[in-house]
């Protein structure tokens, strides 16, 4: 088995039908595997899964994260590669083939993510260097300004690509731990990156490689779960890497009367 396709699924079945869709019907022609990781959807997403009994289901009882769902999935992979895919993602004919050749290509690189775009082909920044309190400012003008098609026009060994599709040797997954659970959601690629890049691999973020990415299908079925997801996901990102800003950023949130941040 050459490559194992984990989607994670949160109540966003339109999206997932899509993206499975998307998958079937242009499907790699490497050797592939499709897993769907359900964290106890109630919109019927685990019924639209079972249209396709190729696919291999784990419906989970409770919704433990992000990352819980994805090292659910990593377990079960058979492939010597395996590919996170957002459930609100669209698969274009090659694309996952010409990742696997980017992966094949370069044998010191463990993780390889595309270029992501909208549905209407503007595109995402969708890598970065490391989360810092002086990074993350930076990412945020980046991400607004009008340079973001220019810089993703242009081949890069950044810190991090973005989770939403990201392609990883599966022996680099295994031999990091998986993606770090403490991490519920959000900023779990970047901690994955960073530990993938501590034993001396590199991240490869190429723009020869387009996927769609409609961002926030599911955090909107939940809009103040996943803004209290987040906060409490940066602060323990914060305190596993820049312990000495963790109390400053607790401090900062709650300054903006933020208190769902332990």
């Amino acid at each position: 088995m050459t490559v194992s396709i984990i989607v994670v699924s949160f109540n966003a079945h339109a999206d997932l039908a899509r993206c499975l869709e998307s998958l079937h019907a242009a499907p790699p022609a490497a050797s592939h595997e499709i897993i769907v990781v359900d964290n106890a959807s109630t919109d019927g997403s685990v019924d639209v899964v079972r249209r396709w009994p190729d696919v291999r289901l784990v419906a989970l009882t409770m919704n433990a994260g992000f990352a819980h769902a994805n090292n659910v999935g990593l377990a079960m992979a058979r492939g010597t590669d395996v590919l996170l895919l957002n459930s609100d993602t669209i698969v274009p004919s090659g694309a996952i083939d010409r990742l696997l050749a980017e992966l094949d290509r370069h044998p010191d690189v463990a993780v390889v993510g595309p270029r992501l775009v909208d549905g209407n082909g503007r595109a995402e920044l969708s890598f970065g260097r490391m989360i810092g309190p002086f990074n993350e400012a930076r990412q945020k003008r980046l991400a607004r300004s009008g340079a973001v098609d220019l810089m993703t026009s242009r081949r890069r060994y950044p810190d991090w690509v973005s989770g939403a599709c990201l392609l990883v040797r599966r022996a680099d997954a295994e031999a990091v731990g998986g993606l770090d659970e403490r991490f519920f959601m959000y900023t779990e690629d970047v901690d994955f990156c960073a530990a993938i890049r501590a034993r001396g691999r590199r991240i490869l973020f190429t723009p020869d490689v387009e996927i769609v990415h409609l961002r926030g299908r599911s955090a909107a079925s939940a809009p103040a779960a996943t803004i209290a997801a987040y906060r409490r996901s940066r602060i323990a990102f914060y305190e596993k890497h820049h312990p000495f800003w963790a109390p400053l950023l607790r401090a900062y949130l709650r300054l903006r009367g933020l208190r769902d941040v332990t």
